[in-house]
């Protein structure tokens, strides 16, 4: 069932994405070569429980960390340690939620770690863009195959694999709600769109094919089949009168300069 969001409960979701994002522009200005991905987990930890929240994937389904911290062919699901060293030209996906006020927040981006080739910058430019073009389509009266096939058509133009084992969903008192909102797939399909919902979409995009592999060890992390690089965005989206309202703050002021304009 779709739970349609009231004015004020979008706002508590507004509230929680502005504390993600303020947390991913944190972890953010800690990245570099030699961190590892535990101390950056931490002080994700630390950051959201010093505003007031919890974070929402610590124990969720058994999960073990505060951050989804995933390095380049890992698709989504990294799981923090003390022994991941963050190196020159790596990109790191990270994966941030919130629990406050009994609302969840939930936002990714993926970070260069140093320099890193042009063929790599091109991957996350084109996975951002995707993410533009799927957010336009999130209007009242479309359907999510709107937002699907916008994804998909964008970066399968530039020949990249869009993942289909996972997908983007509905976000409201629980971390996933329906509807799901995959990457991929037919215009004018899937469920309608309403004043109301609140969604995230989040492109999962491979440099290589769009096969993933969800058989880790650890029962978490997905990876790319054919060790490729792996991109992923993603924003909170409410589905306004006046068109889709992004929840995740692109406020200058909080000094996050990786928070775009669509």
């Amino acid at each position: 069932m779709i739970y349609l969001k009231t004015e004020e409960e979008i706002e508590l979701l507004r509230e929680n994405n502005l504390l993600v994002s303020r947390t991913l522009a944190e972890v953010g200005r800690h990245i570099a070569p030699g961190v590892t991905t535990k101390e950056l987990d931490t002080l994700a930890e630390d950051f959201i429980r010093s505003h007031g929240a919890v974070p929402a994937f610590l124990g969720y389904q058994g999960f073990p960390a505060s951050l989804c911290i995933s390095i380049n062919e890992e698709v989504v699901h990294g799981i923090p340690s003390s022994k991941r060293v963050l190196r020159e030209g790596d990109i790191v996906s990270v994966d941030c939620g919130t629990f406050m006020k009994g609302f969840v927040g939930d936002s990714a981006y993926t970070f260069a770690v140093g320099e890193v080739a042009e063929e790599v910058r091109q991957l996350m430019e084109v996975t951002k863009e995707a993410l533009r073009k799927g957010t336009a389509q999130a209007k009242a009266g479309n359907r999510v195959g709107d937002i699907s096939a916008a994804v998909q058509e964008y970066a399968e133009s530039f020949g990249y694999g869009v993942v289909r084992e996972l997908e983007g969903h509905g976000l409201g008192r629980k971390m996933h709600e329906a509807p799901g909102v995959p990457n991929y797939g037919a215009r004018g399909r899937g469920p309608l769109l309403k004043q109301g919902m609140v969604i995230c979409i989040e492109p999962m995009i491979n440099m290589g094919g769009w096969e993933a592999e969800m058989d880790d060890p650890n029962g978490w992390t997905a990876r790319t089949a054919d060790g490729s690089l792996s991109c992923q965005y993603e924003h909170t989206i409410a589905i306004t009168k006046q068109g889709p309202k992004i929840l995740t703050s692109q406020d200058p002021i909080l000094d996050a300069p990786y928070l775009y304009e669509f």
